[in-house]
């Protein structure tokens, strides 16, 4: 009997009877076999509800025609949406930098590690606002309440820009005294508004950003012909917007804070926010929405304590009635269709393993259904995934801070032209912006002759060559570091680490952002797409939110990455200066780029091999429709 077979209750029986007496002897059957379905909870749930994967409107009931609204039409509202949040996120994780260096007058490392802490915070909360969306509110009602929230912020923060009550005395703060830290340093309290702002902002970019690219993926019909060509053009063109975003942060911003100050600049961030909530609201109309399921982590440890309570049962006993289900095409979960039964994890089973002396207690933390169980599964069959991205991530937060402090020493002239050091984090971004723009047009009917794929190459794949380039980055980024020092060293600006050196230009820091945008790419959207289509129906905003955990966590490994550098290669002989020495002419940060690109190696293995162990949900439910079809 086939893995995915939905055994009527009838035919339960003549099952049975057939396998009746037999031991625990063949703990590798498949379980199958004993899956059943009973009506007895279906009402549990509430009457007359949305059941599978049905778009409805915004008071919940079904689109009567959806010609009238989704599409591409209401995906632009969404793009618009993200592309200022992403605008404020980078325009912040760049310019707070230099603001906490230059303004609040606190050393580069200090703020540097409150940068990564806040982008840390913002990305890793990312899972509450996933938990919010597919429990209670929704995604759109998610994203309209947090993008008030992350309005908010930058309001907060524009103010603390803006009135000199909020920052330390400027007078006599110039070159010479930011090099010897002799300016006046801000207040406690002064510093604390500024966090408080900085973290309500970073509270509202986690409620927003798990749900963004989920809500703008709902609005294709997963009936249509073209769904998958669909979605796999709606993932790069959404990261298409947050890279634009992001060089409207690295350029005109930047432009604004220099002809204007730093409230425009922080200002112009607010306002873009203001003008994409008024626009994402004016698409309210054309939304399709799903229902949220119930919360997540309540069906997570209801399955968990449920398959605590049966672990002493037998799978094959005279006291076995089946694993439970509910009859017809919905899930006892709103938002959710059913999912196929496997083999994995077959601890968890025992959670749906219904037996006579169950009764008619069908409390759900004693009897879950095989659905239920599945989406547990899914989301622990996931998490390698993304995990082996966090280091990507890692890498990404030391090029948005550790690259300021190379490109103060470099020539950032081109001609007549002057690049402000604040603008280099820009070239990933255009490189971002090339790569999508080409990638159907190049890429992909390239790698669809070496690999047959008709998207180029796999979600898995795409992630697998963002993660090989990235160790190319960092080794490149490694071996310029060493040569700019020795530079350095060798004509005299060992000492004067915030001078140019006018024969050294800024353009070759281009290589390793040239090769980490395009290692972007490929790692973030296909893993973006991945999330989205593994993930259980009713989980989905949870599973693109373990994408921004990941991103999280590397901010916060960022952190204690260079806590650890710093405290181990700090001590020793007097006056050592660390790897990561706030003089980065006598500090070590070729060593540090080293390391990184042993780290990003060692991970890429772990990628292989979670990856070679990866079967794609698509692929299982595509068998058992052939199966089920050929049983019917």
């Amino acid at each position: 009997m086939e893995n995915g077979e939905i055994k009527s209750t009838e035919c339960l029986q003549e099952t049975t009877a057939a396998v009746d007496g037999k031991s625990d002897s063949a703990p590798s059957k498949k379980l199958g076999i004993y899956f059943m379905e009973s009506d007895n909870r279906r009402m549990r749930f509430g009457r007359s509800y949305t059941g599978g994967t049905t778009p409805v409107n915004i008071r919940g009931k079904p689109i009567s025609d959806l010609s009238k609204t989704g599409g591409w039409i209401a995906a632009l509202f969404i793009f618009g949406n993200e592309m200022a949040e992403r605008m404020a996120y980078f325009g912040l994780s760049v310019n707070m930098v230099v603001f906490m260096f230059h303004i609040m007058h606190r050393p580069f490392t200090s703020a540097s590690n409150a940068v990564n802490n806040f982008l840390g915070i913002s990305q890793a909360s990312s899972v509450l606002g996933g938990f919010i969306a597919d429990a209670y509110l929704g995604r759109y009602w998610t994203i309209a309440i947090f993008t008030t929230i992350y309005l908010a912020g930058l309001i907060g923060i524009t103010l603390c820009a803006t009135m000199d009550i909020f920052m330390p005395n400027q007078d006599k703060c110039d070159r010479l005294s930011l090099l010897l830290g002799s300016c006046e340093p801000a207040k406690p309290w002064q510093m604390l508004y500024l966090y408080a702002v900085l973290y309500v902002t970073g509270f509202g970019a986690a409620g927003i950003r798990p749900c963004v690219s989920s809500f703008g993926a709902d609005q294709f019909d997963e009936r249509s012909k073209n769904y998958q060509s669909h979605l796999d053009r709606f993932f790069n063109f959404f990261y298409l917007s947050v890279t634009i975003g992001a060089i409207v942060a690295f350029t005109f911003v930047v432009y604004i804070q220099m002809k204007l100050g730093w409230g425009y600049a922080f200002g112009s961030l607010a306002l873009a926010m203001g003008i994409s909530n008024m626009l994402f609201f004016v698409g309210t109309p054309l939304y399709r929405h799903r229902l949220p399921g119930g919360s997540p982590l309540t069906r997570v440890a209801q399955v968990l304590v449920a398959a605590f309570r049966k672990k002493n049962a037998p799978f094959s006993s005279s006291e076995l009635i089946g694993l439970y289900e509910v009859p017809g095409k919905h899930s006892a979960i709103k938002g959710s269709g059913k999912i196929v039964h496997t083999d994995d994890f077959r601890c968890l089973d025992k959670a749906a393993l219904q037996v006579k002396e169950d009764g008619d207690d069908k409390s759900p933390w004693r009897l879950c259904t095989v659905t239920q169980v599945e989406e547990v599964k899914i989301l622990i069959k996931l998490i390698p995934i993304p995990a082996c991205t966090i280091m990507l991530s890692l890498v990404l937060t030391e090029y948005l801070t550790l690259s300021v402090q190379q490109a103060y020493t470099l020539n950032t002239h081109l001609r007549n032209w002057k690049l402000p050091v604040t603008c280099i984090p820009v070239f990933p971004g255009i490189s971002i912006f090339l790569v999508l723009s080409l990638y159907y047009v190049v890429f992909v009917p390239m790698a669809r002759r070496i690999t047959g794929h008709p998207h180029g190459a796999s979600q898995l794949q795409r992630v697998g060559i963002g993660l090989a380039v990235s160790i190319l980055s960092v080794a490149w980024a490694g071996t310029f570091e060493r040569y700019r020092r020795n530079y350095a060293i060798k004509h005299g600006f060992e000492y004067n680490f915030l001078t140019p050196m006018p024969n050294l230009s800024v353009y070759w820091l281009l290589i390793q952002y040239c090769l980490i945008g395009i290692a972007e790419v490929f790692s973030i959207v296909g893993l973006l797409e991945f999330l989205y289509e593994e993930a259980p129906d009713a989980m989905r905003t949870i599973g693109s939110a373990y994408a921004a955990l990941a991103g999280g966590l590397g901010c916060f490994a960022a952190t204690i990455l260079n806590n650890i550098v710093k405290s181990v290669t700090g001590k020793g002989e007097e006056g050592q200066s660390s790897w990561l020495s706030q003089n980065i002419n006598t500090g070590r940060f070729d060593y540090f780029y080293w390391l990184l690109t042993v780290l990003s190696a060692i991970n890429f293995l772990a990628f292989l091999y979670s990856a070679h162990r990866y079967k794609y949900r698509a692929g299982q439910k595509f068998e058992v429709d052939e199966q089920n079809a050929t049983h019917y």
